[in-house]
């Protein structure tokens, strides 16, 4: 299925390319999240007249990303669980608990913006997180869990 990109999607193209992808994928994914549009001879046209509107809207949304990142970037968030005596968590830490503590921090991040790729965290320690801002801007954090017995 061809389709125009209406924004920026990682490992698929930039606002205005049209692509193609499975018919999947865009009608369960890209068309209802309004990242996309099928590419009918209408809507390039509705695209091309809406081009600079979109692009200054993905330009407010980088430089707001890029402000976020400045906040967020090196920060350190505790977050405290039942630990054994070897220091595995009787439970884990997702990325709601992570979301939750950045919130109580008064730093709002949704919990599909943090990168857990090994999975929730199940150790007591330090924990360097990715946190996904914005397509291209990602901010590292320290995720420091604490043991209690």
């Amino acid at each position: 299925m061809q389709i125009i990109l209406m924004e920026k999607v990682v490992n698929l193209g930039n606002l205005g390319d049209i692509v193609k992808v499975k018919e999947g994928y865009a009608r369960n994914y890209l068309i209802p999240q309004g990242k996309a549009k099928r590419a009918t001879d209408q809507n390039k046209k509705v695209f091309e007249e809406r081009r600079v509107e979109l692009e200054a809207t993905q330009a407010t949304q980088l430089a707001a990303a890029q402000t976020l990142a400045t906040k967020v970037e090196g920060l350190m968030v505790q977050i405290t669980c039942k630990a054994g005596v070897d220091g595995r968590l009787f439970g884990s830490v997702s990325t709601i608990d992570i979301a939750e503590a950045l919130k109580a921090q008064g730093i709002e991040v949704p919990k599909a913006a943090i990168r857990l790729p090994l999975g929730p965290l199940k150790q007591v320690g330090d924990t360097p997180v990715e946190v996904a801002l914005h397509t291209d801007v990602v901010a590292t954090i320290t995720v420091s869990v604490l043991g209690e017995h």
